[in-house]
């Protein structure tokens, strides 16, 4: 295998790897709970993967993108890795795939400096992720021909409709989901109900075991009635 072989096979390789590695992130991002879990999974661990498949995305992507420019069979350029439309070659596939890393390079910036900015501007950073994904998606299916075919079409096929299936559960659950506005009303009817219902089991149990509420309540009052009785008699 020539150079120039092995870096053409490294830049498809890489960009496959990359499409997968984003896909899984962009499913933890749309399945994880408001608690920042998966079932199954403690919030820590959950964090922990996410982290570290988006750096692994990352380093694919420098993989990707260094050996598709040094690449002698197309010309590409780096500016045309962050300015899109600057590409000789396929420059609209090549722009989508310049634009989806400005996007990796933003969300890995304002990650790095979250505490400066603090969490809110971050959070509306972090969304871009969300656009990411199908640019990168249109990026490999547009300036790749290996992908419109055979198996690796199958395979962003299957990406397609994970992340479909995703965000379909997460539509469900969010029409089912209350308001927040009726939240405390629904948590205090939800107390008042558990309430009621262990009073009754209460009750049941006093009248399975042969101690009636009303009739525990008649033998207090005639012992107390009994015992002031007996001091009125003593004096």
């Amino acid at each position: 295998m020539s150079a120039d072989t092995a870096l053409w096979y490294t830049s498809r390789a890489t960009g496959v790897v990359c499409l997968l590695l984003m896909t899984a992130v962009v499913l933890l991002g749309v399945l994880v709970t408001r608690q920042g879990r998966l079932p199954g999974l403690p919030r820590f661990a959950v964090t922990g993967l996410h982290r570290n498949l988006s750096l692994l995305a990352v380093l694919f992507l420098a993989i990707h993108v260094v050996t598709a420019i040094l690449d002698p069979f197309v010309t590409i350029g780096w500016v045309a890795t962050v300015v899109p439309l600057a590409s000789p070659y396929r420059p609209v596939w090549i722009g989508l795939g310049a634009v989806a890393l400005d996007l990796m390079a933003a969300l890995v910036l304002t990650s790095l400096a979250r505490a400066r900015i603090g969490r809110r501007a971050w959070r509306a950073v972090h969304w871009l992720a969300y656009a990411l994904w199908p640019l990168s998606l249109a990026h490999s299916l547009g300036s790749s021909g290996d992908l419109r075919s055979g198996p690796l079409l199958w395979l962003s096929a299957a990406c397609a409709a994970a992340v479909a299936a995703a965000l379909a559960v997460r539509a469900l659950a969010g029409a089912n989901q209350v308001p927040a506005a009726r939240r405390p009303a629904v948590e205090l009817a939800r107390q008042e109900a558990a309430a009621r219902q262990e009073d009754l089991l209460a009750h049941r149990q006093a009248v399975l075991g042969g101690q009636d509420p009303a009739l525990a309540r008649h033998h207090a009052a005639l012992a107390a009635r009994t015992e002031l009785a007996a001091r009125e008699a003593s004096r």
